[in-house]
């Protein structure tokens, strides 16, 4: 089972589940969960759950029918019904993609947030809402029945998220009851993994081209990059996995480099091109790094996050961020930039404070790392350079207003939002005081780009 059955892991997971069964046969399927909305039950449902997968390719568009999908269940409907398929013991795993939001904790800490009002409501009531409430309520059942765990198989963008969120799912149990929490935190596995692959959302545009090109309509098709990587911590219950070594999958001990890797030089990166970019008036990466100005921005991100990063086993980071800007400049992808700037309060601590942190204790100077921060300060701020509002997404977007308009200067705006403590720990705030105010002075002054052009200089 999966649960948040976005565009992401219909163009990744389920592709390769599918790769795997090619490749080595098995009886794998999957059923998806919608956490929030029915629309991709309802785009799906028609069409006997299957869809198109499209790889947006340099030179060409190349589709593909993915058919590994047997339901989609909307939780809000019908939570029991989510329950009961995940307590069957047929299934094995339970994969999430459910963004960093969806695990309700504390981005600058890795602790549940029992302040949360979806946990509150998950641990005073039998049926969930939340994604840790869904896992640990199935997992009492499971236990209930005298049946084995799944595995939870995490596949969001956090460090170590499997042990992440085995602590998270620790925590909850032991607040409901600690023989559950035992034994889960004995006989349940909860594998770290690294995800890669980029699939922008899908447009009207998108579909009336998918038409064309295959002949028949498809109301849910996935668009994505030709490249994908995922790397998985080889730790399942019983072993039971599909043979996702035949699919391409790296299977490894420890997942740990490989993700940090991922986080900070991929993802980094792409949060603060997408802040900068928006506020320049770019609309996607690509246009972002078609943009002189910005390519060299990019160089010099990684030029101060690669010391913070220790390259896995016969890798070249160079070499990597080579390939991560031919990936970035791809102009078949539109991934827009206000997509990617979505969440930032639960993505900055992992994407780009880590890098950071590292670089504070090493005595590095990380002036561009400072202007993405400074940036994010601007965009969460709810208006552009041009004085034009922006819609911000993000779980504490009103907080975060609210902050930012408190005070009337740049220096003053950095000092009351460094001071959020669910984002910034209190040590790093106070070594990033005074780069990220020179950052952010120069952004409210002189514009995004001039901004840049200072840092490179």
């Amino acid at each position: 089972m999966h649960l948040g059955l976005g565009a992401f892991f219909r163009g990744f997971g389920c592709v390769f589940v599918a790769d795997a069964m090619a490749a080595s046969g098995g009886d794998w399927g999957i059923t998806g969960v919608s956490l929030r909305s029915p629309d991709t039950r309802d785009a799906l449902q028609g069409q006997g759950w299957g869809y198109t997968s499209v790889t947006l390719a340099p030179e060409g568009e190349q589709t593909r029918w993915i058919d590994v999908l047997n339901d989609v269940l909307v939780a809000p409907e019908d939570p029991d019904a989510v329950l009961d398929a995940m307590a069957d013991p047929a299934v094995r795993i339970v994969s999430l993609t459910v963004t960093e939001k969806g695990y309700c904790h504390n981005p600058s800490t890795g602790a549940l947030n029992t302040d949360h009002p979806d946990i509150q409501h998950d641990l005073a009531h039998d049926l969930p809402m939340s994604a840790p409430g869904f896992l640990v309520r199935a997992l009492a059942r499971r236990r209930a029945a005298g049946n084995a765990p799944f595995t939870v198989l995490t596949c969001d963008n956090l460090p170590e998220n499997g042990r992440l969120v085995r602590g998270l799912v620790l925590e909850f149990a032991q607040r409901l009851d600690p023989t559950l929490a035992d034994w889960i935190a004995t006989e349940g596995r909860f594998p770290s993994t690294m995800v890669d692959r980029i699939t922008p959302a899908t447009t009207e545009a998108d579909i009336a081209r998918v038409a064309q090109l295959t002949g028949h309509v498809d109301a849910a098709p996935v668009m994505h990059e030709p490249f994908a990587q995922w790397v998985i911590e080889d730790d399942f219950v019983g072993g039971a996995r599909p043979d996702f070594a035949a699919a391409g999958v790296e299977m490894v001990q420890d997942v740990t480099a490989h993700e940090h890797m991922k986080l900070r030089m991929l993802n980094g990166t792409h949060s603060a091109l997408a802040y900068t970019g928006y506020l320049a008036g770019h609309e996607t990466i690509a246009d972002t790094v078609a943009d002189p100005v910005f390519a060299s921005y990019v160089r010099q991100l990684w030029s101060e996050i690669m010391p913070a990063v220790q390259a896995p086993e016969g890798v070249s980071l160079t070499d990597y961020a080579d390939a991560l800007f031919d990936r970035y400049a791809n102009p078949r992808i539109r991934h827009r930039t206000w997509q990617i700037a979505m969440d930032g309060s639960q993505k900055l601590p992992q994407r780009i404070l880590g890098s950071l942190e590292a670089n504070v204790a090493g005595g590095h100077a990380s002036p561009a790392l400072c202007l993405a921060v400074a940036s994010w300060m601007r965009y969460v701020g709810g208006v552009d350079e041009h004085g034009r509002a922006i819609d911000v997404r993000d779980p504490m977007a009103e907080r975060l207003r609210a902050v930012s308009d408190s005070a009337d200067t740049p220096e003053g705006k950095v000092a009351a939002l460094l001071g959020v403590r669910d984002v910034f720990p209190a040590d790093l705030a106070a070594a990033l005081k005074t780069p990220v105010t020179i950052a952010a002075t120069r952004l409210w002054k002189d514009g995004t780009r001039a901004a840049i052009t200072q840092v490179l200089a």
